[in-house]
């Protein structure tokens, strides 16, 4: 098929609408009769099927002569077309309108699109190269992709691949670009926002600058930030030379939260290594058909939640505290739900697309976050390197030889059991305990690491005596109603349930601000019953709740006081900056 081609045109005729019309010209194709056209039905880098294809409107098939060509629905994602070799033209249009950094979102000001929600692929031909011609609406004047520009308002795409990995922002977005040890970087900045151009590039340079660093040599030679800012919600996603990020408006002037923002720019570029180029096996190439299953997003997800905010550290952004404070977060987070006695790291990786991405009421008590154990998992293999090798080595010179021989030399995804070998083989020590934590429900004793680097963890909760119902509430209106219960909780044992109407406590009327139920727990003590009025689905109830101590961790990470001479020269190669 040398003489094939598949060329898209994009048009936003009523944009106002949330609409993107979409003209799919397919030539070449003579010696198939029929073809297969696929929406894909997950994003990579998002683990949860999205069924992008329930967005698609008014799909129709002609001919060159605009003549219709006989098609029919297949599946759920899937359209057959009768072409008998004819070069055709699908046209269909996709409503827009669900506001993320991994789903398409069009109004009057700007369109966001999502490639793997917006372009159909020929089944069969991922490999296959395509055109996208671009038609904005007269107020709009930019475009801005990772995808390369070939004519004004056209862009390539090598292959499928690389056509879903390239988001596209068009508008009348704010962009610059900066150089980065000679790689062409730019800022697109979508939406009203309190950012500072000139302080943005300093920063987002130190921070680019640090991570080559760490691995040696960038892969690209162009890469794009795209920022969507609002009034709330945060977020960002791995694209293969560009990322999506999305930040409120006013989180600029801020210290703590724009901190939060260049560890989220950390983040996201750090993934132009791990996870879009150093990957396992299941991630790439992908199928955009179904699950892609892997038990690695440990190490792919955790192991950059570790790194985002060490960067920063590293980076001068956070000082000693700051940067302990957001690791020790991660241990807080995941002590703090039940479901850590029950869900592994690799096993939250691999249950990602029914569990990570589709939280519930329940969700605590069954799972945890891979980001949050990941970072932790690394943070016991980054100082048991460091103190094994006497400061020789670090997690640092495990990626970087990683990314060099499954990525740069061999150039494929890795399995597991490959990836501890060769981090054994850099370090030259045994590092089955931290891999054998990561697959099992065996908890390790951090303190043995940071020990080792002169650090320790410690619950500042542990002789906390505070008591607890082990609930979380939301108002509605004046009512307080339950929305999570603690596993094992005084409330899990008494019978108390989710979505339950807290009416009174001792005789007290609860109210939306809770003062009775505080009132009540500080008169009493652990092992004694108290009476719980709830109404439940209407129906009122008498419950007894027998009190415990509340069971939640507060760690905090410290130097030492008697850390020795050789602990503390350690310690300050592992938070060096």
């Amino acid at each position: 098929m040398m003489n094939s081609s598949i060329t898209f045109r994009l048009s936003f005729p009523e944009c106002q609408t949330h609409y993107v019309n979409v003209d799919m010209h397919i030539q070449g194709f003579s010696t198939q009769k029929q073809l297969d056209v696929k929406m894909p039905v997950w994003a990579p880098g998002s683990y949860l099927i999205r069924e992008y294809a329930k967005n698609v409107e008014r799909f129709s098939v002609q001919d060159e002569q605009g003549i219709d060509v006989l098609h029919e629905k297949t599946d759920k994602n899937t359209w057959r077309i009768w072409t008998e070799g004819q070069d055709v033209h699908i046209r269909y249009s996709v409503y827009a309108f669900e506001r993320s950094v991994r789903t398409s979102f069009i109004d009057a000001q700007h369109a966001f699109l999502s490639p793997v929600g917006i372009f159909f692929y020929i089944d069969g031909h991922l490999a296959h190269p395509a055109h996208i011609m671009i038609d904005l609406p007269p107020a709009w004047s930019k475009i801005s992709s990772g995808l390369p520009k070939i004519a004004e308002q056209t862009f390539y795409a090598e292959n499928f691949d690389i056509l879903y990995d390239s988001p596209i922002e068009a508008g009348n977005q704010d962009t610059w670009l900066f150089d980065v040890d000679g790689t062409l970087h730019e800022c697109c900045m979508v939406g009203k926002a309190d950012y500072d151009r000139d302080r943005l590039t300093a920063d987002i340079t130190t921070i680019v600058r640090e991570e080559n660093k760490i691995w040696g040599s960038n892969p690209n030679d162009y890469y794009l930030f795209i920022t969507h800012h609002s009034q709330s919600g945060s977020g960002g996603l791995e694209h293969l030379n560009s990322t999506v990020l999305a930040t409120p408006r006013f989180h600029y002037a801020n210290p703590v939260t724009y901190k939060a923002y260049l560890s989220l720019v950390a983040h996201e570029y750090f993934h132009l290594w791990n996870v879009k180029r150093l990957r396992p096996k299941a991630l790439g190439p992908f199928n955009y058909n179904v699950e892609n299953y892997t038990t690695a997003l440990w190490i792919m997800e955790g192991f950059t939640a570790y790194y985002d905010n060490l960067i920063i550290r590293r980076c001068g952004f956070y000082d000693e505290k700051e940067y302990l404070q957001q690791l020790a977060q991660d241990f807080n987070t995941v002590y703090n739900r039940p479901g850590y006695t029950l869900q592994s790291a690799a096993a939250a990786s691999f249950d990602a697309w029914i569990k990570q991405y589709r939280p519930d009421e329940n969700s605590h008590n069954t799972s945890i976050s891979y980001y949050n154990k990941g970072a932790m998992l690394a943070a016991a293999l980054d100082t048991k390197i460091i103190a094994h090798t006497e400061g020789h080595r670090r997690l640092d010179d495990v990626v970087r030889a990683a990314y060099e021989k499954f990525y740069l030399i061999e150039n494929r995804g890795f399995e597991e059991a490959e990836f501890q070998r060769l981090a054994e083989e850099i370090v030259g020590t045994d590092l089955s305990d931290i891999f054998r934590a990561a697959h099992e429900l065996v908890e390790l004793d951090y303190n043995r690491y940071f020990h080792a680097v002169g650090y320790e963890l410690i619950d500042s909760n542990q002789e906390n005596k505070t008591l607890s119902l082990g609930i979380k509430t939301v108002n509605n209106d004046t009512r307080v109603i339950i929305k999570n219960i603690d596993r094992d909780s005084a409330a899990w044992q008494a019978g108390l349930s989710v979505d339950d109407e807290l009416i009174a406590i001792n005789d007290y009327r609860i109210d939306g601000n809770g003062k009775a139920i505080d009132h009540v727990l500080a008169t009493v003590q652990a092992g004694d019953e108290i009476r719980m009025i709830v109404a439940r689905d209407g129906i009122i109830e008498y419950i007894p709740v027998t009190l415990q101590y509340a069971n939640k961790k507060s760690f905090v990470i410290q130097r030492m006081e008697s850390a020795s001479d050789e602990q503390r020269r350690l310690g300050d190669i592992w938070l060096s900056l």
